[in-house]
């Protein structure tokens, strides 16, 4: 995190704020897919490749947030994090 500019971080934690503050407008009725596809770089932009055991096959939504993380294993938290900010303005439209 020691090289991301302040901008970036900022407009990563403002994208993620709109993300989950958001109850009436566009980013409110989202699809699981798009859902799983913010969620996933988020965990990537947060926390790096998925470090988590795969949950079992009766967990359905555990496991596709699992694999829709694990999807996004090698990508950089920076790449992430700004895929996440455009992905946000995009879905926000």
């Amino acid at each position: 995190w020691v090289h991301l500019f302040s901008g970036e971080m900022e407009a990563f934690e403002a994208a993620a704020k709109m993300a989950t503050e958001d109850k009436t407008g566009p980013l409110s009725k989202l699809s699981n897919e798009k859902k799983l596809v913010l969620y996933k770089l988020y965990k990537q932009a947060t926390t790096g490749d998925c470090n988590t055991a795969k949950p079992g096959m009766l967990d359905f939504a555990g496991k596709a947030k699992w694999e829709a993380w694990d999807s996004v294993k090698g990508m950089s938290k920076e790449d992430a994090m700004a895929k996440y900010v455009s992905t946000v303005e995009e879905y926000n439209k």
